[in-house]
């Protein structure tokens, strides 16, 4: 087999692996990791019998389950992305995870290719782990994407709830119940840290350093500030839910307005590999006379060089800081 066609089978060895990431995802916990469901996770697991401080325990050891692990060496990079997506994999599952995708893609190449065990061995290695990396970021940005579109809507409720004479803490139940997956179980353990004693500001402070959301530490300082020096919280939580608001749909007009660039720059980034590839499995000789001039591997590198400064140049452009 040519190194042509063996780099399409580690394309469709990796991207199966990254489909086999889901599915073990999903045969594993089902529809209780669905970011979809009407009733957010919390909700039904107290419907299904489970009292409210088991849950309260679950739920609160998940949410620590990842930071405890980032001093871990390997684990250290995908610690603060799995933590934001919530994975329910334990570090050591994702750990066994990530070997158990390295002996698949392994196989799959001894099957596939003609490569030798080394060279097998080592991309077996960055497949696993990249598999799993790339699965995990994606999952967190889904997750975070979500969290901010109903953002908004969770604080007008809040404001609705205040304005009719709830008390904060009420209100924050009654997000809990009103609003869906990931922001509703957050918020209900809010409600629950607070029922059990803590101060709510500094509940809404930690979540918002966990998740690394911008919103979440406004909402968080508006609700301190109100509780050190008073005021007419209503007020200030509608002022933030227009501020929250404007700034998500300057964010989708930025998104709008750099996506011809950013397509167009994904293009021009990839077509050249792209023909590469296309001229070398038509016509598999095709550079074998320059091949052996002195300037065949310079003038690749000079090359590679261009592609990756194209790149970067690229992001720097679409990369609008709001």
């Amino acid at each position: 087999m040519s190194i042509n066609g063996e780099f399409i089978v580690y394309a469709l060895i990796f991207v199966a692996v990254l489909l086999l990431v889901e599915g073990i995802y999903l045969t594993v916990f089902g529809k209780s990791i669905s970011l979809n469901s009407k009733v957010n996770r919390r909700l039904d697991m107290l419907e299904k019998g489970a009292g409210r401080e088991q849950v309260f325990e679950q739920l609160r050891k998940e949410m620590a389950l990842h930071l405890k692990s980032s001093s871990i060496p390997l684990y250290s990079i995908l610690a603060r992305r799995a933590q934001r997506a919530n994975i329910a994999f334990s570090p050591f599952q994702l750990m066994l995870l990530m070997a158990v995708l390295g002996v698949v893609a392994f196989i799959g190449m001894t099957v596939g290719t003609s490569t030798s065990p080394p060279v097998r061995a080592g991309i077996s290695v960055g497949m696993g782990i990249g598999s799993v990396f790339i699965w995990i970021n994606n999952k967190a940005k889904k997750r975070m994407a979500l969290m901010e579109e109903q953002l908004p809507d969770a604080v007008e409720l809040m404001v609705r709830s205040l304005r009719v004479g709830h008390p904060f803490t009420s209100t924050l139940a009654i997000v809990a119940k009103e609003i869906p997956d990931p922001l509703g179980t957050e918020m209900g353990m809010i409600a629950d840290e607070s029922t059990y004693g803590r101060d709510v500001g500094e509940a809404l402070k930690d979540m918002a350093e966990r998740i690394e959301m911008q919103d979440l530490r406004f909402l968080a300082v508006a609700v301190t500030i109100q509780q050190t020096s008073g005021g007419n919280l209503a007020e200030i939580l509608h002022g933030l839910s227009k501020v929250i608001r404007s700034r998500f749909k300057l964010f989708r007009r930025v998104k709008a307005i750099t996506a011809e660039a950013k397509w167009s720059g994904s293009f021009l980034s990839g077509f050249p590999l792209l023909a590469l590839i296309g001229i070398n499995m038509a016509k598999p000789d095709y550079y074998d006379v320059v091949m052996e001039t002195p300037y065949f591997v310079p003038a690749c590198l000079v090359v590679g060089a261009f592609l990756v400064a194209n790149v970067i140049v690229m992001k720097m452009l679409v990369n609008i800081k709001v």
